[in-house]
């Protein structure tokens, strides 16, 4: 990782704390490539700053709620990645995340420098994504299983096996994942009384329930991938 100097340090420590609910010591260490002391170095010196940095034993650092960073600046190299990321979002994710991306980076670009507008607006006419028409992702639905899974909600669907299968099911969703060129649901299936991985593209219909799950802990999602078919 490139050494930072301290003030650019700070500010990214900053953006990363407002990034996340509570982050402990040791994750803005490894994030940042520096010791544990020295975060406390750091925080300290936002602190002193005037910046309003707390501290929860077992959960971390956070910042008070309702402080807000000025508008953000990007560089030039950031605001052509930002781009770049709008292609293959639109390659490799369904509607409901093209949509939701394209608002969130037109909102980034209201903060551009003029001359890196025009810059974007240049790029974007040279930067092309060609795939397979078997990759089209047409659904509405990875969007809505974010949602799920962030706030642990069952979510009841329609869905159609690779025999032709319909079958109604309700899933507690733990992850997304994407292989073999798809997007695949891992779940625990009520059904089945087991996880599951269900093929996005497969879902005919789907809805968000709001119940909570009723599993308190289910398998890490990085466990349940080493049992996937392939390795891509």
């Amino acid at each position: 990782m490139r050494q930072m100097n301290r003030i650019d340090r700070l500010f990214s420590i900053l953006t990363f704390l407002q990034s996340r609910k509570y982050v402990p010591a040791e994750k803005i260490a490894d994030k940042f490539d520096i010791s544990v002391r020295t975060v406390y170095r750091d925080i300290k010196a936002l602190g002193e700053s005037g910046i309003p940095i707390s501290f929860e034993p077992q959960r971390g650092y956070f910042v008070v709620q309702g402080y807000f960073l000025p508008p953000v600046a990007f560089s030039n190299e950031e605001a052509n990645a930002l781009l770049l990321t709008e292609v293959l979002v639109h390659g490799f994710t369904d509607k409901s995340i093209r949509d939701h991306y394209t608002t969130a980076l037109n909102k980034v670009k209201t903060v551009l420098r003029s001359a890196q507008k025009d810059g974007v607006e240049a790029l974007a006419d040279n930067i092309r994504l060609q795939l397979p028409q078997r990759l089209n992702n047409d659904s509405e639905y990875l969007s809505i299983l974010q949602t799920a899974i962030a706030n642990k909600s069952r979510v009841k669907l329609e869905y159609t096996s690779s025999k032709e299968e319909t079958s109604i099911r309700e899933v507690e969703p733990i992850g997304l994942i994407y292989y073999a060129f798809s997007w695949h649901l891992i779940a625990w299936c009520h059904l089945r009384q087991d996880y599951r991985d269900f093929k996005v593209q497969r879902i005919v219909q789907l809805q968000d329930t709001g119940a909570a799950f009723s599993i308190k802990e289910h398998i890490p999602l990085g466990e349940f991938m080493k049992q996937l078919p392939v390795d891509f």
